[in-house]
């Protein structure tokens, strides 16, 4: 059975923040790339969500979806969800990569 995917606002304001950056400083190719390469990546959490590694945080998981962009997420098994947290820009600093965002 397939995980159902849930997206949280963070996630949700988090990648639209990766597409108005690569929109406005790329070409509409790394767009289509990053596009392509979440879709994937969440496909795959929909079939095996424990496919990737935990983190520093528990119950936490990190999916590397390009080298510069990051998923984290939590998978809730009595229900078969995987919940999307925040896509994270792997240049940043790490010690801030659970801090919530301010809205």
């Amino acid at each position: 059975m397939a995980y159902k995917i849930i997206w949280s606002p963070e996630a949700i304001d988090t990648f639209d923040a990766i597409i108005k950056y690569l929109s406005e400083n790329w070409s509409e190719r790394e767009v289509s790339n990053f596009l392509d390469d979440s879709e994937h990546t969440i496909f795959l959490l929909e079939k095996n969500p424990f496919l990737f590694r935990g983190s520093t945080k528990e119950s936490v998981h990190e999916a590397l979806i390009t080298k510069h962009n990051l998923l984290l997420y939590q998978i809730v098994e009595n229900s078969k969800r995987v919940e999307l947290i925040s896509f994270w820009d792997t240049r940043q600093n790490p010690k801030r990569k659970f801090l919530k965002k301010k809205r």
